[in-house]
Order: structure tokens, then sequence, then C-alpha cells
């Protein structure tokens, strides 16, 4: 053995480290790109679901001011109305974006606060309309219900009086009623004929109103219901069908991707090896081994080795491309035949 020439067992742990070093460092690729790929499609698998959350689910609940308007141009006694207090809302957010979702019913109530005056005490019942338009004013809904003041005797006037009147006296409450008036149950929008906005009147002359607020609120069944009732366990259930689906079709994408690569590879070396079995018009076929050969066909001990060395380094490759290694050919082939070389050499 020369000087200098590592002992075969050496040669062998040095295989072995440059094996395990390239395993290691191709499984931290692999798995660096694996977990890439489950970040990415996560991300679009919530995105999907929120961009069907947003376009699915209406506007759950929506409150606007009620403004009444009345004429002044007669001459009415004290506490009387020339005409009945008239109000005209807008069913758009930002006159621009819908309030009501088409298909979906919703319930619309107008909700008053009235002091409780005499005034209204005697009023009794009265009459409250909603009439809905659409875009140039065409009517295409109306809708009209009564109310009225819930009735209190003068000793249970007397009595709450007492026992709020520090309250009152320091003006953090107030003798009023909120009485609240449903004028649609089941209210549905048309897709043809969306509604723009609402007018509202109370059909009285007497009545004192200190403020008013129409409320929408959607009324869910379905699908609509389990969204809104139950939204964590409806984004899991969501999220991870949008996930799963996704991964299927990139592991399909990915093996019919790699069954190309593999039959294009297996058309490589089915070419390469009719190519070597051809025959050599000068010295027979390429394939033979050394045993067999003249001395002028074989040439030196250095020419054997350097052939088996080309074809050691022609397998390695092989075997590095089918593993997936990417940039380890060159570093590979250096080190396999410095380890050729030495045992040349030897």
């Amino acid at each position: 053995m020369s000087q200098g020439v590592s002992p075969p067992l050496l040669l062998w742990v040095e295989d072995m480290c440059l094996v395990l070093f390239l395993r290691t460092r191709r499984l931290l690729l692999q798995t660096g790109i694996l977990c890439c790929v489950l970040l990415l499609l996560l991300w679009v698998s919530v995105f999907l679901y929120g961009s069907f959350y947003y376009s699915y689910m209406p506007t759950v609940k929506y409150s606007t001011p009620v403004h009444y308007q009345y004429s002044s141009a007669c001459n009415p006694s004290p506490g009387v109305l020339c005409s009945f207090p008239t109000a005209n809302v807008s069913l758009l957010r930002n006159n621009r974006d819908r309030v009501l979702m088409y298909g979906q019913p919703y319930r619309i109530t107008l909700e008053l606060q009235v002091p409780e005056s005499a005034v209204n005490q005697d009023l009794g019942m009265f009459l409250v309309s909603m009439s809905c338009y659409t875009r140039g004013g065409k009517e295409i809904s109306y809708s009209a219900r009564s109310a009225m003041l819930h009735y209190k005797s003068p000793l249970l006037k007397t009595l709450e009086t007492l026992s709020v009147f520090p309250l009152l006296i320091s003006g953090l409450s107030e003798q009023k009623q909120t009485l609240e008036v449903e004028l649609h149950a089941e209210y549905r929008e048309d897709s043809y004929v969306p509604t723009t906005g609402a007018v509202i009147q109370v059909h009285s002359v007497h009545i004192q109103i200190y403020n008013a607020e129409l409320r929408v609120h959607a009324h869910f069944t379905g699908l609509r219901y389990i969204l809104y009732n139950y939204p964590i366990i409806s984004a899991i259930i969501g999220i991870t069908s949008n996930f799963v689906f996704m991964c299927v079709l990139v592991l399909l994408s990915y093996l019919q991707f790699g069954f190309g690569r593999s039959r294009v590879r297996a058309g490589n070396r089915g070419q390469g090896s009719s190519d070597s079995g051809r025959t050599d018009p000068q010295g027979g076929s390429s394939t033979q081994s050394g045993i067999g050969r003249s001395p002028q066909t074989l040439g030196s001990t250095e020419e054997n080795d350097v052939d088996n060395e080309e074809d050691f380094d022609i397998s390695a490759r092989e075997d590095l491309d089918t593993s997936g290694a990417v940039g380890t050919d060159t570093g590979t082939g250096l080190m396999l035949r410095q380890r050729v070389t030495q045992c040349s050499a030897h």
C-alpha cells in the first residue's frame, strides 16, 4: 500500500458520510418546499372561504335614523300639525351599496320614542305606513300597521314617578315609551326591481315624537343560518374542505408531471443502451468485459481504469438524477473520481 492512500474502511466511511450528507440536504430541501406549498395552499383556502362568505352572506343588521318632516303652510292650533309627519329613508349604504340582497327575507321595524304626554295618551291608535320605491321613484310595495302607547293607570303612573323621581330630577331618566312597529315580517328583495328607499308616514297630526329609527334585520334559513350562528365550525369545515381539495389537485398534477419525466428518462436510457450495444467494426462489441480482450484492444491498465471510472461516474449521475437531487452531480463525480484514482494507484 502506497503512502497517503486511505484504507478501504476509511474510504467506505467517507462514502457513507457523503451519501448521508446528500440525503440530509435533499430531505431538508424537500421539507422546505413542502412547507412552503402547504402554507400557500392554506392561505389560498382561507382567501377562498373569506371571499365566499363575503359574497354569500348579506347584511345582518342595518339601522338608520328617521327624520320626519311636515308642512307648516297653515295656521294650526297649538299641538296640531298641518300634515302627517313624513320621512324619506334611503336603503343604500353610502348612497352606493345595496343593503337588501335578493331572495333573502328581512324583518323591517320602526322604533318610535314618544313622550308619555297627555296628548299622546289621548291619541289612542294611530297608523304608520311604509312605501318602498325603486329607481325613478316607482312604488313597489306598501305596508301599514297600527300602534298606540301602552296604557298606564293614574296609580301606576304615580308609583312609577315616585320610584324613579331622583333619576327624573337629575335627568338620567325620562318619562317616555319606546314603540316597535313591525312594518314587514318577511320582506323579499326582487333582483330585477331593487329597493332603493322608503317613505315612512305617521297618520296623525297630533302625535309627539322624540326620535325614530328604521331597523332591518335579516332572517336567515338553510346554509346562511348555519354560517351565521356557527361561524367557527363553518370556517373550519370550509377552509379544511378547500385545503384538502387543493392538495389533491396539486398531488395529481405532481404525479402527472413525475410520470411524464419518468417516461422521458426511460426512453433516453433505452436509446443509450441500444447505442452502447452496437458492434464496433474495429474491435467487436463495446460492452464486452476486459477479460476476453486482446492486448491491442485493452491497451494499458490505466486506460481500463479510466473506462471503469467513466462507467461508474455515469451510473452515479443517473442515480442522483432519479432521486431528484439538484446541483450535486459535479461534486459527487469529482469525489468519486478521486476515489477511483486512489484505487487505481493502489
